[in-house]
Order: structure tokens, then C-alpha cells, then sequence
């Protein structure tokens, strides 16, 4: 009797043990899939490694279309089809506004994306210039960069006139012709008190400070000329505030903006970066902040609306160094990057925040028009956050009840581009020239006429509507992209898909920059 009750009670105990061990084994479960990596930060990653070739080989690609897009008097042209163009523009005004690029697949100069293309190509050269010497594109990039700064420099003339245009579009989307072929009238529109442009001044200024850094260390007395005018921008466009699409009517059908206030908060934060002046920060941590950075919505970053790539940019601060800055500085710039890390959120498919602006293949899908903005540029913001958090090892990002380490982000990133460059339903590569497939009929009046056509404003139409595929190659040109459903149809009249830009040319090269090796984050810009 006494022998039983041992033995039952070693069997209760027994079937104890085994109910607790099940227990704690399913805690434990619970929290590896809440935690979706270890808590034991990555190591710093070091100097760059091996290129990937892939995304060498498409860096080196994408980089062209600025060259494909140059106006003015070329200089070591590479694109055999391409000659001078627009030497004229801004004679009118006895200004030199030959340089600079062409917006898309037209003839036209528009300033408001052209100088978020500067500011764009400036923080990638600024990040990721190391990655991109690994596949001897460095220099390329900050050709491609000055192009467009000289002719900003040029635009503003005095401290409070911008001009902003050169063409009229109306006129312009008339023909069909070679940039070298143009004999229209190439009006100037402009900017200053009386009709004033904040988000234009402003991203503009951003353009400037961004590029004063990229050039501070090899052309000094360049650099200080960018930053002089990158400073008097901000003042205009901060004095004057006015939204440039109210001033301007005609420009709301081509590049309307929808506020001015993100433009104000990314400029002063370049110019934090370029100079280290703890106004710049007071200034978008305090009442402006609490205006126009909307903490906590998380936003699109595009040509339009630079809160998300703000967010980042000041992120950068908190995650690297603090040191001096007052306490109100850095409770405003927490809430940037707050903000950012509910932008990253939102990206990552496996985040209980996850955006549903999505195809069914994982492509981010914002836009029928020019639908690769989003993903691309979105990939090119999660790349930076990812370094960011490897270089000060910040082990986790967490979203809502889950967390997520730098290579998630790193993989969201890889798959917006792998996507791009042809692992989708197509089998095609949206970027041109890449690949062994891709558009044909690319939206793009210089790479759809003969380079030894003789055509004018109107008889060069025969071209747009030819069935044969575009005699010159856009090379490096990122098409608009697919729609929801994945398809894409190549036809050189389907502007919304196939015209290619160079603000989209800006987020894919950072964003293959980005790819191209491992490499830690610099400490600073200055």
C-alpha cells in the first residue's frame, strides 16, 4: 500500500514536470516569433566588401540616364545620339541656363523635381560614395551631380529670384523632336516676393547644402559658393512662404505641390548637416515641427513630399550623436525618428503595421502613375535606417507586438530591387538597358527619333507613333512601372507607364548604392 502511494505520487509528479516543460516550450516559441531575430546586436560591418555584380552592373547602368538627359554643351559625351542642346536658355534674362537636365521624355526644366534629383543623388553619393567607388562609379555620380548644380547656381541669380522653369510645357508637349533640334521659344519662369515659392526655394536649398558636402573635401571654394546659396534659399523661402503652385497656376498640371512645409523642415535639416548650426535643428524641432512634420503618420517620400526622407535624415542624428544638443532639440528629434521607425513598419511585409499597398509579388504600390517611385525610393529609405541601426548596433526595430533586425529591412530593400531589375511575373527588367528584356517603345522623344533625322516641331510625330522600337537606347532610364495588377504595356504613347525620369533615376541609383556592398555608415557629413 505504502509502495502504490510513492509510485502514484512520482507519476503526479512526473506528469507535473511535463505539463510545465510544455508550457515554458511554448513561451518560448511565443517569443522567438515575436522577436524575429536575436537580441545580441549584428557586428559593425566593416570597410566595403565584395561588389555584388548585379547591382554593379545596374549602378553603372542607371547613372547613364543623366548623361542621356543633359542639356547644354556636352562634354565627354558618351551617348553617341545625343549633341548641344539649349545653349540659348536663359539668354533672354543674360543668364547661362544651358546645363541642368531635362525632366522625363520631353524637352522641358522643371526646378522643383530637379533639384530633389540634386538633393537625392547628393545623400547617396554622401552615404554610400565608398559602395560606389567599389564599382568605379564615385566619379561618374558627382559629374552627374554638378551637371545640375552648376545650373542652379545659375537659377538663382539674386538672393530672392529663383527661376524655377524653362520651356513651356504647353507648347513644348506640342512636338515631338530631338533636344538638338529645338528652335521653339524656351520661356523663364521665376520665383521671388512678390511671387514666392517656398517648396521650390526650399528644396532647392536642400539641393544646395546637401551637394556643399559632397564637394567640401574637393573643390572647398565650390562648396562654400553651393552653401552661400543654399543658406540665402532658406531665408527666402522661409520669409516669403507661399506656396509656388499658387503663384505659378500653370505649373499645378505638370508638378503641382501639395505643401511647402516639408520642404522647410528637409532643407533645414541639410543645412544642420552642412553646418552644424543648432538653429537648423531648433528650427524643426520646435514650432515648425510641431506645424508641418505630422509625428507619427507615417508618409510617401517623393518628389512631392519629403517628411519620410526628413524623418530618416534626422533619425541619423539621435542614432549617432547627441552630444551638445539641448533637451528640447532632442525630444523634437525623437519624434522624428518615431516617425521613421513607423515608416519602416509600415514597409516591412511581415510588420503587424504592414502597409496593403502592395502587388500580390510584394511590389510596394502606391501610384497608376509612375508607380516605381514609391517602392524605389521607400527601398532606398529602409537601406539607409538598416545601416544606420547596424553601424550604432540597435539590435531591433519593433513594430507593435513584434521586432525586426536591420537584415529585414535590408531584405525588404533587396526585394523592391530585385523586382525592378526582373524577378516579377514579366520576367522583365524596368530599368533600361539591363537585362535581356526590357521596354522597347520607352516614352522619350530623343530616344525614339533617328539621330540623323531632320525633323521640326511637328513632323517629328511620325516617330511617336511608328510600330518599330526606339532606334537609341534610354539607357538607365526607369520606366514608370507596372500597374496593380503587374502588367505593363510597352508603347511609346503610354506616358503613365514607360516615361522615364530623372528623380526616378535619383532613388534608384541610391538605392543600388545601397546594394552594392556592406559597408558601415559614415559618422558624419562634415
Amino acid at each position: 500500500m505504502g509502495e502504490k502511494s510513492r509510485s502514484r505520487g512520482w507519476c503526479g509528479w512526473i506528469i507535473v514536470l511535463i505539463v510545465l516543460a510544455v508550457v515554458v516550450a511554448a513561451v518560448v516559441l511565443t517569443i522567438k516569433k515575436k522577436s524575429k531575430h536575436s537580441n545580441e546586436a549584428a557586428p559593425v560591418p566593416g570597410p566595403p566588401g565584395a561588389p555584388v555584380k548585379k547591382y554593379g552592373d545596374a549602378l553603372q547602368i542607371a547613372l547613364q540616364f543623366f548623361d542621356v538627359q543633359k542639356s547644354g554643351k556636352l562634354v565627354d559625351n558618351k551617348i553617341t545620339w545625343r549633341g548641344d542642346s539649349a545653349l540659348k536658355d536663359g539668354s533672354e534674362e543674360n543668364l547661362d541656363l544651358s546645363k541642368g537636365m531635362y525632366d522625363a521624355g520631353d524637352h522641358m526644366k522643371f526646378g522643383f523635381p530637379l533639384a530633389y534629383t540634386a538633393t537625392i543623388l547628393s545623400w547617396a553619393i554622401l552615404e554610400y560614395g565608398d559602395q560606389m567607388d567599389t564599382v568605379k562609379q564615385l566619379e561618374p555620380a558627382k559629374d552627374k551631380l554638378k551637371w545640375i548644380t552648376d545650373y542652379l547656381i545659375n537659377a538663382h541669380p539674386s538672393a530672392n529670384v529663383l527661376y524655377v522653369q524653362v520651356g513651356d510645357p504647353e507648347s513644348d508637349h506640342k512636338c515631338w523632336e530631338r533636344p538638338e533640334a529645338m528652335t521653339e521659344n524656351r520661356p523663364l519662369t521665376q520665383v521671388n516676393t512678390s511671387s514666392p515659392g517656398t517648396d521650390v526655394a526650399a528644396e532647392t536649398a536642400a539641393a544646395m547644402a546637401s551637394a556643399s558636402l559632397v564637394f567640401k573635401k574637393i573643390d572647398s571654394k565650390y562648396s562654400s559658393t553651393l552653401l552661400t546659396h543654399a543658406k540665402q534659399l532658406f531665408t527666402f523661402a522661409d520669409k516669403y512662404r507661399g506656396s509656388y503652385s499658387e503663384s505659378i497656376p500653370d505649373v499645378q498640371t505638370y508638378y503641382n505641390s501639395t505643401g511647402y512645409g516639408d520642404e522647410l523642415l528637409w532643407a533645414a535639416s541639410w543645412l544642420y548637416h552642412a553646418t552644424k548650426d543648432q538653429t537648423y535643428l531648433q528650427y524643426v524641432s520646435e514650432q515648425n515641427g510641431k506645424s508641418y512634420a505630422k509625428w507619427g503618420s507615417p508618409t510617401w517620400f517623393s518628389w512631392d513630399n519629403k517628411l519620410a526622407g526628413t524623418q530618416v535624415l534626422l533619425s541619423r542624428i539621435i542614432l549617432f550623436d547627441t552630444k551638445g544638443l539641448t533637451d528640447s532639440i532632442q525630444s523634437g528629434l525623437q519624434m522624428y525618428k518615431t516617425t521613421a521607425e513607423a515608416v519602416m513598419c509600415g514597409l516591412l511585409p511581415d510588420s503587424p503595421t504592414a502597409t496593403t499597398s502592395r502587388t500580390d509579388n510584394g511590389l510596394i504600390w502606391v501610384s497608376q502613375w509612375n508607380s516605381l517611385q514609391h517602392p524605389v525610393a521607400s527601398a532606398f529609405l529602409a537601406a539607409l535606417y538598416s545601416d544606420y541601426m547596424l553601424t550604432t548596433r540597435t539590435a531591433h526595430l519593433s513594430c507593435g507586438a513584434d521586432s525586426f533586425s536591420p537584415a529585414d529591412l535590408r531584405k525588404f530593400a533587396r526585394s523592391q530591387a530585385d523586382y525592378v531589375l526582373g524577378s516579377n511575373p514579366l520576367g522583365m527588367s524596368f530599368l533600361v538597358g539591363y537585362g535581356d528584356k526590357y521596354p522597347q517603345y520607352v516614352h522619350h522623344r530623343g530616344a525614339s527619333i533617328p539621330a540623323d533625322a531632320k525633323t521640326g516641331c511637328t513632323d517629328g510625330f511620325k516617330w511617336l507613333t511608328s510600330t518599330k522600337p526606339n532606334p537609341n537606347v534610354a539607357i538607365g532610364g526607369l520606366v514608370g512601372g507596372p500597374f496593380q495588377n503587374e502588367t505593363y504595356i510597352d508603347s511609346r504613347n503610354n506616358s503613365m507607364q514607360g516615361e522615364p525620369t530623372t528623380y526616378n533615376s535619383a532613388v534608384i541609383v541610391g538605392l543600388l548604392s545601397s546594394l552594392v556592398t556592406t559597408s558601415s555608415a559614415v559618422q558624419s557629413f562634415y
